[in-house]
């Protein structure tokens, strides 16, 4: 057999494993879209080398796959040690017309879907109105300012209207209550609601495929997109660009952009202009609920599903469920739960505490384990010391144990991004990046739980507290 055969059958066992790996059929559809943009595979000397056209493909495919790939040629008994590293080559002529000769005649219904099934506009969770967000001192502003831009689409001052602040505060749910808003009164209206993921993932295959004027019509045409997560745009300049030509562009004529990010624009690292843009319009902040706020969205919440629960019960849940709002909704749903398998039994404060006691102990833990406790106990795990997880620099040895430390970080604390940065001596972007590096390795690397396990013990937890 010659050596490309055997090259093309090494390939052909690497993405079987890595397929293999993926645990949902987003991932999946993700991997169809990306890897028939790869132009070419193979070894070179301890590095797999897979070339692509472009430095935002370089860049952002990296993130994505060189750790899981080489997980999969670990896996697939191909060899251990192997870097996958991704770099830029210039397709022939002959393969760019064979490229371009397939996406414009597909072979196969299949293959059809495939390039046309590019993600678009997300459809808006049919709960999340305005009627049903419940309004408290830590969000009234950022409640004002939806309703005002909704209302007044794209003739208010608040365009973009930015809201930022902690997971399972509600961002998401103001933002899609403006999509909802404008729909119900503008049929009319068009309407986009994209993860900035998404958005960049969509800006990547438009690249591959020749497709940027089509990407670009498509979003320059809308009255209102709804952008979440504008923080994971950090760090990918190139597409910096075309997000900030898309938002001027909608911009100047008028169309209306809100955005939601887990930190403030200053926060970000981003480009000047960028940040500039953001704040030219209305940034507000949701913080967390008050005792009053999570009371009354208990009650708006229970009249949702037409329930009855004693108000010493709703009281004590409000008093001891703190993080979040999704925290608050599963411990009123662990009660109604209750209520509906036991219903010959009455339900008093004695039983609602014992329901509830694991996770009022998860709210003191989290309140209680700081970053540096978790720095310590990641340290003590990996033999590194704090100073080594601290230190600057990029030692390959240390990479682990430092964005491990980030993770459980941001798994098992309620500080803030820029907080849990100063921990460790580095900008808040830097944590997120390292935190979702762990994400990613988690499906391909069983030894990463096993660590999680073993230091979250450490730290009197579960690994179900980290991994939900």
């Amino acid at each position: 057999m010659s050596e490309s055969n055997n090259e093309s059958l090494a390939w052909e066992k690497i993405v079987a494993t890595y397929r293999g790996s993926l645990q949902s059929l987003e991932e999946i559809k993700r991997m169809e879209l990306h890897f028939p943009q790869f132009l070419s595979h193979g070894l070179v000397g301890s590095e797999f080398r897979i070339g692509v056209t472009e430095d935002l493909q370089k860049q952002w495919f990296s993130e994505l796959y060189s750790k899981p790939l080489e997980a999969a040629i670990k896996n697939a008994g191909l060899g251990d040690g192997i870097k996958v590293v991704f770099v830029i080559e210039k397709p022939s002529a002959i393969a760019k017309a064979t490229v371009e000769e397939k996406q414009i005649k597909p072979k196969s219904a299949q293959a059809t879907r495939r390039v046309r099934a590019l993600p678009s506009t997300l459809p808006l969770h049919e709960n999340y109105t305005f009627k049903n967000f419940v309004r408290g001192p830590s969000n009234s502003f950022a409640h004002a300012a939806a309703t005002a831009v909704a209302k007044g689409l794209g003739r208010t001052a608040y365009n973009p209207l930015f809201i930022w602040g902690g997971t399972g505060l509600g961002k998401t749910h103001l933002m899609e209550a403006i999509g909802h808003y404008v729909l119900d009164n503008n049929p009319e209206a068009s309407v986009c609601y994209i993860t900035s993921e998404t958005f960049l993932n969509e800006y990547v295959n438009a690249i591959a495929s020749a497709g940027l004027p089509a990407f670009r019509a498509r979003y320059r045409k809308y009255d209102l997109l709804l952008l979440d997560d504008v923080q994971f745009i950090v760090g990918k300049k190139q597409f910096q660009e075309e997000f900030f030509n898309t938002i001027n562009q909608l911009l100047i004529y008028n169309k209306q952009v809100v955005m939601t990010s887990d930190v403030a624009p200053k926060e970000l690292q981003l480009e000047e202009r960028l940040i500039s843009r953001f704040q030219q319009g209305m940034v507000t902040e949701i913080e967390s609920p008050s005792y009053e706020t999570r009371l009354a969205i208990l009650k708006s919440k229970m009249q949702a599903r037409n329930r009855e629960i004693p108000s010493d019960i709703l009281n004590f849940i409000a008093e001891n469920i703190r993080s979040h709002v999704r925290a608050i909704e599963g411990a009123l749903s662990r009660v109604v739960t209750f209520i509906d398998i036991n219903p010959t039994m009455p339900l008093n404060l004695e039983i609602a505490q014992n329901l509830l006691k694991d996770m009022i102990e998860e709210e003191v833990t989290i309140k209680n384990i700081t970053p540096e406790a978790i720095i310590q106990a990641t340290a003590e795990h990996y033999g590194v010391t704090i100073n080594d997880i601290k230190a600057p620099g990029r030692t390959q040895s240390l990479v682990t144990p430092r964005q491990m430390a980030m993770f459980l970080a941001c798994k098992l604390t309620t500080d803030s991004l820029p907080d849990i940065g100063k921990s460790f001596d580095r900008k808040h972007t830097t944590v997120y990046y390292g935190s979702q590096q762990i994400q990613k390795r988690l499906s391909v690397e069983p030894d990463l739980k096993q660590a999680i396990a073993q230091i979250s013990a450490k730290l009197g937890r579960k690994i179900s507290d980290v991994l939900e």
